[in-house]
């Protein structure tokens, strides 16, 4: 299997429909209490796509790409509209956005990640396929405009010196989501004014 660094559509996309996915198991007791585990460290993000087809063509480069990505086999990039920035969606990306790492005089490789909080609690989502060009990092609070620099396969940041003990390394970038096909059918229905619709298109994340 392999992964195309390719972007799904934009103009479909934007009316997909999905979000993150968790995976909790409740175990209800005889007190009438209930244990709760989670079976996933990380959440999985689903989408169905149908929903951004409104017009012939459309339908058309979606069953092209769907063609070259072999149904379920490869890998692909997805643009999630509503979480694709290291910043809130009505912000640009700045260099400070985000924590990356800290210096320790040695290390220079530093993955992309995006924290989300929310009163105490943070969960960290590694951040892999980061979209070129709009990555911006800094270390302590200082924009380095060069000095780095970024894969945009894995989003692993490298810097050219290894920062500082204590030195902080932040990063701003949007990003992709690595995805691929849920399903080797696609059920197209040709209406009476030949346009066609295909009743769910649906699209898992990929973890690695």
């Amino acid at each position: 299997m392999a992964f195309h660094e390719i972007r799904f559509p934009d103009n479909i996309s934007r009316g997909a429909r999905g979000g993150p996915e968790r995976r909790t198991q409740i175990v209800g007791l005889a007190s009438g209490d209930e244990e709760r585990n989670a079976s996933w460290a990380n959440s999985r993000r689903r989408y169905d796509v149908s929903y951004g087809i409104r017009r012939a063509d459309d339908l058309d480069a979606v069953v092209q790409f769907f063609e070259a990505r072999n149904g379920r086999l490869h890998g692909f990039r997805f643009k999630d509209w509503g979480d694709y920035k290291s910043c809130r969606p009505s912000e640009s990306p700045a260099a400070t956005d985000q924590l990356i790492g800290t210096g320790d005089g040695v290390q220079t490789a530093f993955q992309l990640v995006k924290r989300y909080t929310s009163g105490a609690q943070t969960w960290v989502r590694s951040i892999t396929k980061p979209v070129a060009g709009t990555i911006r990092i800094a270390l302590g609070d200082t924009p380095q405009p060069s000095g780095w620099t970024i894969d945009p396969a894995t989003g692993v940041v490298t810097i050219a010196a290894a920062p500082g003990s204590g030195v902080t390394v932040r990063a701003g970038f949007e990003f992709d989501v690595p995805v691929r096909f849920d399903s080797d059918t696609l059920d197209v229905t040709l209406d009476i004014e030949r346009l066609g619709s295909i009743t769910s298109i649906p699209l898992l994340e990929i973890r690695r």
